[in-house]
Parts: structure tokens; sequence; C-alpha cells
């Protein structure tokens, strides 16, 4: 892999704290180091509101004696510094509980060889240049529709990672990382009401990236769509969650299925392996290898290396998602997952969204969910919401200033249809989702 001046600032630096771990009375240790830098520009009304540049770097040892074990951190890479927080690390762990499931990665699952994915992709955009991307993004909105009465910020951003894991086990991994965006927030007013709406754009490409005008033209429709709501009486009916709120939904199971909330016993998917969740046309996988993808990784933070994985089979949970700890804890295997899932799928039928609402027939439409009103231990849902309510298949009317509720067990196990309206330039691409009934608590 090839490495470029800027990358030796934290390579240097890890092989010097290198040399001297191997060298300290500790049984065990590892070492994670982060460089960052990027700008974000901000602009609103015509006016610029906000340039702001970023940099830091930061290096993170945690070592292991007698199952013990203790971290300390340092934004200082010069080598006194590098060994001071040696030091410190190995102060603290004398301190420290004894805990048997600590510890590093067992060394056959190491990636010691890993490929190039290719997720650097710098953008060579110089803050003037940023300026008039985000100053363009605002004036469009605002001609977009004559009720946008206001934008409240666009915003232009660039950043690039580089990202160092090493370990007693002769393990040391590294790569480079970009993550671009541009998006816009708008007020819609009339007739003395006001309505917001958004649109977000990231890739790890620039040249993926909508346009201002794009971008600034859907938030504004999206937040005239919205003017006019109306309130519904409390009923049950069946429920869309667009695929930008039904990702939410992604994230609930998976947090539900992670090793610190099972080991903990906090999951309501308790011991729901081999279990089914889901109906059967369900299927949930990670593909964690795809070149320049947004939740693409080679190894994850204890430098295990990333797999495909099932979650979800046929309706039926295949893994949980764990790390070393978690694993331990549960007397099983890391399934490379310390950093989370990776590119995670979610099967669908061949519907766009038109085509689930002209299933449901009638029904809401959620596009917007407020609060957090999630419990995952008992998976009660209850989550303020706005969207527009369905009659023979298509929107009739922006809906407001409601509740939406149900238990997340049926919510998955009710789950009618998948749409193929997925945003690919993200993490967890699913498209719109229908459950067949939940609770709307209205007037």
């Amino acid at each position: 892999m090839k490495i470029n001046p800027a990358q030796h600032e934290l390579l240097n630096p890890v092989e010097t704290l290198l040399a001297q771990a191997k060298k300290a009375n500790i049984d065990a240790f590892e070492i994670e180091a982060k460089l960052e830098n990027g700008f974000e520009v901000t602009a609103r009304m015509d006016d610029v509101e906000n340039v702001e540049h970023h940099r830091g770097k930061a290096m993170t040892i945690t070592v292991y004696k007698n199952q013990c074990t203790a971290s300390a951190a340092t934004s200082d890479l010069s080598s006194k510094a590098l060994t001071e927080t040696l030091q410190k690390a190995i102060t603290m762990a004398r301190y420290a509980e004894p805990d048997p499931f600590a510890g590093l990665a067992d060394k056959n699952l190491l990636a010691y060889d890993y490929r190039d994915l290719q997720l650097s992709h710098p953008w060579s955009l110089k803050p003037e240049q940023a300026i008039a991307l985000a100053l363009r993004c605002d004036q469009v909105a605002r001609q977009t529709d004559q009720r946008i009465s206001q934008t409240e910020e666009a915003v232009v951003t660039t950043n690039h990672h580089y990202y160092v894991y090493a370990n007693s086990n002769d393990f040391l991994g590294h790569f480079a990382t970009s993550v671009h965006g541009m998006s816009i927030s708008v007020v819609a007013e009339s007739n003395g009401f006001m309505e917001r709406d958004y649109y977000a754009c990231y890739s790890r490409k620039a040249d993926e990236l909508d346009s201002p005008e794009k971008i600034a033209e859907t938030a504004a429709h999206r937040a005239v769509r919205r003017l006019n709501a109306r309130k519904i009486s409390t009923r049950r009916c069946p429920v869309i969650f667009e695929n930008r709120v039904a990702k939410s939904l992604i994230q609930h199971f998976i947090s539900a299925i992670s090793g610190r909330m099972l080991y903990r016993q906090q999951s309501f998917l308790q011991d729901s392996l081999g279990k089914t969740v889901f109906p059967t046309f369900v299927n949930i996988y990670q593909r964690p290898h795809l070149l320049s993808g947004y939740g693409s990784l080679p190894f994850d933070s204890e430098g295990v290396l990333t797999k495909d994985l099932d979650y979800v089979i046929d309706g039926r949970v295949s893994h949980y998602v764990l790390g070393s700890y978690s694993s331990r804890k549960l007397g099983m295997t890391t399934t490379g997952n310390a950093s989370g899932v990776y590119n995670l799928f979610i099967s669908h039928s061949n519907q766009n969204l038109q085509q689930l609402c002209a299933q449901m027939k009638t029904g809401l439409l959620v596009t917007e969910l407020l609060g957090q009103g999630v419990n995952l231990l008992t998976g009660n849902y209850s989550r303020g919401a706005a969207g527009f309510w369905i009659e023979d298949g298509v929107p009739q009317f922006p809906v407001h200033e409601i509740t939406i509720a149900g238990n997340l067990r049926d919510m998955f196990a009710n789950i009618v249809a998948i749409g193929n309206d997925i945003e690919t330039r993200s993490n967890t691409l699913t498209g719109s989702m229908v459950i067949g009934e939940m609770v709307i608590a209205g007037e």
C-alpha cells in the first residue's frame, strides 16, 4: 500500500512506541493512532457563516498485565511523550481489577494479509470553491419555491482520515479514508405555519455527490410538501417507514444482537440465535470489502479481518455482532465487528415507494422520527413522527403531532414489504419498509 508523507506522521511514532512497549514488563499491548484533516463551510441566507479547518492526531496504547487492563492517550507524538504515555498505562494497570475476558484478539484471526479497499479519494477542493458551492446550494433552495422563507444552513465538508492499528502479536495495519458531503436545511412558510426539512449527501468520492442544485431542490420540495399538515385521530393502521427513517429500525436490530447488549442481558433478542425474528423473505448481511464502499473496512479496531457475514437468513438470526471481549463473555468467537457493522444490506422486493403506497392503500407514510422512545430491553417502541396520510394508494395530506407505537419484536415480524428505493451512499442500505400495523396516537 502506498504511503504518503503525511501518513509517516503516524507510522513513525507507532513504530517508536512498538519498540518501547516490546521492552516493557507487560504481557501484551495494542496501539491505535488516528490522523484527521479537513474543513467545513457553512452558508446561510446569502452569507458565509463559518469556515472551519480541523486537523488532529492522537495515539492510544492499551496494556495488559496479569489480566489487568489500562489505556493512556496522547496527541504529542514525540518519543518522550510516547514513553510517558506508555508508563502511565503500565502504572494504571497495576491498580485495575483483573478481567479474564480482556485481551488481544486471537492471533489466528488477525488481518496479516488485507486488501486495499480504495477508501481514500482526496478532493482538491479549496475553501473558496467550497464557499461557492454552499452559497449556490443556499441560493437555489430559496429560488425553488417562494414558500421557502429561509435556509438554516448549507454545509460543504471534506475530511481525510488515516488509521493505524498495531499490537504485540506482530500485527501492524493501516489505511486511509475520505468522506465528503453536502447538505442543506430549509424552512418553508405558509399561512403563518412553518415546516423544516433537509437533504444530505455523503460519499467517499466527491464526484459521486449530488449537485448543489439537486440537494437544494430536494430539501425545498421536502419542506414545502409538509406545509398545511393536519392531526389525525388515534387509530391502528399500516405504516411505511421511508428509507431515510427505515435505517433506524435495522440499527435497532443490530444493537439488540450486539455482544455488549447480550452479555449484559439487556436485549429483547436475548438467545435469539437460530430463531425467527423477521418474515422469511428478509435477509440481512454485510459486505465489508466493497471497493470505496461507505461502510467498508479491511479490519476492525482489534485488527481482526472483516468478512462477509449473514445476520439474518430467511428471517432467522444466524450471527450476533461480536468483538473479542463480548464473544469471550458469551463463550463464542469474534465476528470481526469490534468497529460495528460494514455495508449492511437488507433484501427487498422490486417495488419503489410509490408502489409500496399503492399496495398499502390506506395508512401512514413516516418521513421523520422524533425523540428516543426505544427500549432495547423490552423492545417497546414509541416515537414522535411526521409524514403523510395515504388513501387510495397515494399521499393525501401531510400529518404531524402524532406518536407511533408498538414493540420491535412485533414490528420486525410484521414487515410486509421492503422497497428498492435504496440510498447506496450509506452504511445501512435499506429501502422503505412497510409494517403491517402500528398504533398511531393522535387527537
